[in-house]
């Protein structure tokens, strides 16, 4: 017969292990942690500054738990090189760059797209120059980036004017290299963007020969990779959203929008006043009507054999377009 000591001892046993397996039970009902995500943004001197400046991303994304981090690059096609390597996750580009990191095989995906904008590109020529139409272009030399969106708006600019490509002489050089160029008579037109069309023209007394409008819509593109956008397409429809926010602001406060850029990009405010009082303002989500744009510039830039092989843009579609 057990004695008293001997039941005691097998009740706290029997207490302890149905402590224990209430305890493993409990263990085993707890869900894992969801991991916090993180979005990577690579950015230039522009919008998406003010954006990280603001932290309205942060405080929309952090309910998702996700984060975000910051990186800022001093050209697109850096950007697009950083998407490839696995490095960042999200960032603001013009035209052309996509065209090339497509045909380089890089996984990108069109995140966003900005309304038209072709009053922010332009043929700039000297204040006294004899050249007083696209037509007086011919012969001339020609100052502009090579495989940026200025080609292609130069492409289509002699074409409609019945002009060829070839009857220009071009002259490839990066904008501040095309600025000294212009500056000393070296080259007869600059075919620019904004800001660096807004500074020549406030310093430089450049004279406006053309800008884009009637002939090419120069869009600003922002992208992601597939693997993020078929992950966290919750996070990139935030990212358009607060991107178009910002727009939104400057649309409706120029002045003071015009003074927050001039902080960032580092320029006297009368140039981004004049940059931003001739830009449209808007950011959404790329249909087939835009990647259908784009199409045409990556046809043309074939064409001129700066891509080794034909691109199908819906290789590059958002992934609930597809």
């Amino acid at each position: 017969m057990p004695t008293h000591f001997s039941l005691r001892r097998r009740q706290a046993l029997l207490c302890g292990l149905a402590t224990a397996a209430l305890g493993a039970s409990a263990l085993a009902q707890t869900p894992n942690p969801v991991p916090s995500r993180v979005l990577r943004v690579g950015h230039q001197k522009g919008w998406l500054s003010i954006l990280k400046g603001r932290g309205t991303l942060e405080k929309r994304l952090a309910p998702l738990g996700v984060k975000v981090s910051w990186t800022e690059f001093n050209a697109g096609p850096v950007q697009l090189e950083a998407l490839n390597v696995g490095s960042i996750d999200f960032g603001d580009v013009g035209e052309a760059p996509p065209i090339f990191a497509q045909a380089a095989g890089a996984p990108l995906v069109y995140a966003g797209a900005t309304v038209p904008r072709p009053a922010l590109e332009a043929v700039i020529v000297p204040k006294d120059s004899p050249i007083r139409s696209v037509a007086d272009l011919k012969g001339k030399r020609v100052a502009y980036n090579k495989g940026s969106n200025v080609q292609y708006f130069l492409v289509k600019l002699l074409e409609k004017n019945g002009l060829k490509y070839g009857d220009v002489q071009s002259v490839f050089l990066a904008p501040a290299d095309a600025r000294a160029a212009f500056e000393k008579g070296a080259v007869d037109a600059w075919i620019i963007w904004d800001p660096f069309l807004a500074a020549a023209q406030k310093t430089l007394d450049a004279r406006l020969l053309a800008d884009a409008t009637g002939v090419v819509n120069n869009r600003a593109y922002y992208f992601t990779s597939r693997d993020f956008a078929t992950q966290n397409s919750d996070v990139l429809r935030i990212a358009i959203e607060e991107v178009n926010a910002i727009d939104t602001w400057a649309s409706k406060n120029k002045a003071a929008a015009a003074a927050e850029l001039s902080a960032v990009l580092g320029l006297d405010k009368s140039i981004t006043e004049l940059y931003l009082n001739r830009a449209r303002f808007g950011t959404a989500p790329v249909t087939r009507e835009i990647l259908a744009e784009q199409q045409g510039i990556a046809d043309t830039f074939f064409d001129l054999k700066l891509i080794p092989k034909k691109l199908n843009l819906l290789h590059a579609a958002p992934v609930d377009l597809l």
